[in-house]
């Protein structure tokens, strides 16, 4: 199989910023066609990335049948829409994240990925100190995991916009995402996403969980800061943390275990370290670190590991739709759990079915 040909839904900032300069480092992909609202963004991508075709009808790159995948890069209300359309053409999907922020919406996507044969990969993709955490989890390198903590934030979305406003030489402060009748969700889908996708893919499902989210500073009426406390099937007790009023950044998690813990970034340099206990009957005994070496879990940057499962003609181990359902659910049932006060109790898996 040579250059597999794509169409692109979307030609907003995170196209221009993330998938179209990714994919013209590798030999994977020829885009082909892409489509958007905006004919200046549309025009300078093309140029830009030698892209043969624009339009800005999505239904032409749909129904197009020179191409055989999409990437889904639309603002996420219209992620699912989008994405089913092109499913249901035949075509290999791209899903940009979040999946969505409706139930309905996440159930009929994954009904329509159990109906298709195609690769259907859902962001985020994971990075060789997550498929490697996972396989030492399993292998019992940590013992049982009783806890861990994810966070992910940054200082909000009028950050990212005005570079990409500055990459498009535009002029809006058009900022859709503190508009809750356009975004409907806030941080929680935009930044937390990260984060609880992470402790989805390490640690599988969770049962039930409880929330907190609050608007602390932006000029919305969505959530700028949000917590979450979860519980594993095994019984452990995990928190994933964002936020949009943290201009310093982070992104950091740990793993805790019966027999030691794993940190994500690691100790001096190291993207994994693990931390293992020199005694059990000495409290202040020191705690063994060591560096853990993932290139032999290293899945390859995102498009690679697209381009790798429709070769291969399978679903994403972690990235896949059932994954993304999982993860919806967890947000959403946060912000039902903040508002109500109650515990939410979740109802679908990670596994493939």
């Amino acid at each position: 199989m040579g250059k597999i040909k794509l169409g692109i839904i979307g030609a907003g900032g995170i196209v221009r910023r993330l998938h179209l300069p990714d994919i013209a480092k590798g030999d994977d992909f020829e885009v082909t066609v892409i489509s958007g609202r905006k004919e200046h963004r549309l025009k300078q991508q093309v140029e830009e990335f030698g892209i043969p075709h624009c339009t800005q009808d999505y239904e032409a790159v749909v129904s197009d049948d020179s191409i055989q995948g999409i990437i889904v890069g639309t603002p996420h209300p219209q992620h699912v829409s989008w994405g089913i359309k092109a499913i249901e053409a035949g075509k290999h999907v791209l899903m940009q994240k979040p999946l969505c922020g409706d139930m309905v919406e996440a159930n009929d996507f994954v009904e329509a990925v159990k109906k298709s044969d195609r690769t259907i990969m859902c962001l985020p993709h994971f990075g060789a100190p997550v498929y490697k955490a996972k396989q030492l989890i399993a292998d019992g390198a940590i013992g049982r995991v009783s806890g861990a903590r994810w966070r992910s934030s940054h200082g909000g979305p009028e950050i990212y916009y005005a570079e990409i406003r500055d990459l498009f030489g535009e002029k809006s402060d058009d900022l859709w995402f503190f508009d809750s009748k356009r975004a409907s969700v806030g941080a929680l889908f935009d930044m937390g996403v990260y984060g609880i996708s992470s402790l989805v893919a390490i640690l599988g499902t969770f049962k039930r969980l409880t929330g907190f989210v609050s608007t602390f500073d932006k000029p919305t009426d969505l959530e700028d800061v949000a917590t979450l406390v979860l519980e594993t099937e095994e019984g452990g007790i995990v928190t994933a943390e964002t936020s949009w009023c943290d201009p310093s950044r982070t992104s950091e998690g740990s793993i805790h275990g019966t027999a030691g813990k794993f940190t994500f970034p690691g100790r001096d340099g190291a993207a994994l370290s693990q931390f293992t206990p020199t005694s059990y009957t000495r409290e202040h005994a020191p705690v063994d670190v060591k560096a853990i070496d993932c290139s032999d879990g290293n899945p390859g940057g995102m498009h690679e590991h697209f381009a790798q499962h429709i070769r291969e003609g399978t679903q994403p181990p972690l990235s896949n739709a059932y994954a993304a359902r999982h993860v919806t659910e967890i947000m959403l049932a946060g912000i039902e759990s903040s508002n109500t006060g109650q515990v939410i109790e979740l109802k679908t898996r990670v596994d493939v079915q």
